[in-house]
């Protein structure tokens, strides 16, 4: 499939072919959602945590006596049934990360390229560079109507670009070895450089 190539100052810069497998698919929303579901999960924390009965800090003498007091029996304070007591099967620190297959990874990121490239969101330019100011960038994304953009280079990101890059609000810039599922589909709009749909290209096949 043919796709325009434009310049970050708007200009043509002729067109370029984009591989049918990597940008052609129809879209499978299942696939994307068991991408997007492992990559949350795997960068999930894990560390919540709670105290049971052995770690709170009452002490463990028996509060009243067995009989007589007209109440229910009890044993030491840390007990889950008081207030401010140990916590019964509370969470613990733990990994929420599951094992999805290398298959399933590269063809989720091949449906969401094609997801993008569907929806007439994915733009092709020739290349990443700026001289370093932020404000100058900022105005030819605006001029470019790019809102929220993900922009995607080659194998390394010209370091001036994402200088300039970093501080824009709703823009971010990744190498091709940093492109995944989430930020594609999170973004409204993807911009990749003829740099960075060689390197997909040799990534996916």
């Amino acid at each position: 499939m043919k796709a325009d190539v434009i310049k970050l100052d708007g200009g043509s810069a002729g067109t370029l072919d984009l591989d049918e497998a990597l940008f052609g698919l129809e879209p499978r929303a299942d696939i994307l959602h068991r991408v997007v579901r492992w990559q949350r999960n795997n960068a999930q924390a894990g560390t919540h945590k709670v105290k049971t009965r052995s770690e709170t800090s009452y002490s463990t003498k028996k509060i009243y006596r067995q009989k007589g007091t007209g109440g229910a029996r009890h044993g030491d304070r840390n007990a889950p049934i008081f207030r401010k007591g140990g916590i019964y099967k509370g969470p613990t620190p733990r990994s929420h990360g599951h094992d999805l297959p290398k298959k399933v990874r590269k063809l989720g990121l091949k449906h969401a390229l094609s997801a993008k490239a569907a929806a007439g969101e994915l733009v092709v330019i020739e290349n990443a560079s700026a001289e370093g100011k932020t404000s100058a960038l900022a105005k030819q994304i605006a001029e470019l109507g790019w809102k929220r953009a993900l922009i995607i280079d080659g194998a390394q990101v010209d370091e001036n670009f994402a200088k300039a890059a970093r501080n824009i609000e709703g823009v971010d810039v990744l190498p091709t070895a940093g492109a995944n599922v989430y930020d594609i589909l999170r973004r409204d709009t993807l911009v990749i450089t003829k740099a960075g749909v060689e390197a997909l290209e040799a990534r996916l096949k």
